[in-house]
């Protein structure tokens, strides 16, 4: 089932001048009714999940998909797109966390067995339904079955994984190590470059180059990445969220969240009884669905008829789902969170984020024949 990591084509005509604009209206009413409601800076943050949603689905850029490229084709473009994009956000972020360390925060998490088993098994999943946190959140916007199912089991998964947390940390862990200054900038940049050497070294020499679509893609996230540390206070994050809504979910229906180490938390029961307008990795969550809708709705794609995929595949939608979700909780974040935030911020939990999961979606490339999936 090879077609399940490609969206159907769009429409050749794409969506009449009427809708188009409808679209763009209905995206900006969205955006000031957060602003009217919660504030202009929810306002704000709602418009920059937007642009990553609009990025990430108009230019096709994901995670998922490049690094299976990099494994079965030795085609790099994409991980390369990602190394310069982090690059970017490095170069901004990095002399930002030094100068207002009060007003923000990096993406800086302990590495620990729990984390790096975490990483692997969420690299391995995200093979399995072709999205990592943010890709599956683009599929459903776009109207990918595979993602629209996949989507609230990866909710549940990261709300079980928050509910495990602290036990699965205290398996052990090293204490946080960040880089930061000139020195960890200057380390950060020579790893990103040293991880593109190889990728360029592995590649055979029709692959030994970057497409401009992901050039394009890779400095408007890194804008956008930008943009959301400093309005948000802290970096592009998903997973987060994703437990959030369920543990709202569970708390409305009388389901205790305070039998969890993690939710009990005074922070996190604040947000439980806050609205999800003033919770800032919702607002983005919500942007990047809504923005990947605008986009597929701009190009005629819902047009198009829902493909059929065996029972097997879509019971491994379900179950790869919850897997991303709960491990991706317990490695501290998806490949935007661990891999994308916590590298541009200095934290090395990323690389080693980076190293399992890469392993894991080996892994994962191999299994897809297995269950249904494609090759």
């Amino acid at each position: 089932m090879s077609n399940i990591e490609v969206a159907p084509p769009p429409s050749p005509y794409g969506a009449s001048t009427l809708t188009r604009v409808a679209l763009i209206g209905a995206a900006l009413v969205f955006a000031l009714a957060v602003s009217a409601l919660a504030g202009a800076r929810y306002g704000a943050l709602l418009l920059i999940g937007l642009g990553f949603g609009a990025t990430l689905e108009g230019l096709r850029f994901g995670f998922a998909g490049p690094w299976r490229r990099m494994i079965v084709d030795r085609n790099p473009d994409g991980l390369l797109g990602h190394l310069l994009s982090i690059g970017l956000v490095a170069l901004v972020a990095f002399p930002l966390l030094a100068t207002h360390g009060q007003e923000l925060i990096g993406a800086h998490a302990p590495i620990g067995f729990a984390m790096v088993g975490g990483a692997f098994v969420f690299g391995l999943s995200m093979q399995l339904v072709m999205g990592c946190g943010s890709g599956t959140l683009v599929n459903a916007g776009s109207g990918n079955p595979i993602g629209l199912l996949a989507l609230p089991f990866f909710a549940i998964g990261s709300f079980l994984g928050a509910f495990n947390l602290i036990w699965w940390t205290n398996l052990g862990a090293l204490p946080v190590i960040a880089l930061d200054g000139t020195d960890g900038l200057i380390l950060t940049l020579a790893g990103l470059a040293a991880v593109a050497a190889l990728a360029l070294w592995l590649a055979p020499p029709e692959h030994r180059r970057i497409q401009r679509r992901y050039v394009i893609a890779a400095v408007l996230l890194a804008g956008l990445a930008v943009l959301n540390l400093i309005v948000a206070g802290q970096p592009w994050g998903v997973v987060y969220g994703l437990g959030l809504w369920v543990a709202k979910g569970a708390t409305s229906v009388g389901l205790p969240t305070e039998a969890s180490a993690f939710w009990s938390l005074p922070p996190n029961q604040d947000r439980i009884a806050e609205s999800l307008l003033t919770d800032v990795t919702s607002l983005t969550n919500l942007g990047i669905i809504a923005g990947a809708f605008l986009i597929t709705a701009w190009r005629g794609g819902f047009a198009q008829k829902l493909p059929s995929y065996p029972a097997k595949a879509w019971a491994s939608a379900i179950v790869a789902g919850l897997a991303l979700g709960y491990s991706s909780r317990i490695a501290f974040g998806c490949n935007v969170g661990a891999f994308f935030s916590g590298i541009s911020t200095g934290s090395l939990h990323g690389w080693a984020w980076f190293a399992a999961a890469f392993a894991g979606s080996a892994v994962g490339v191999k299994l897809r024949p297995k269950l249904g999936l494609g090759g």
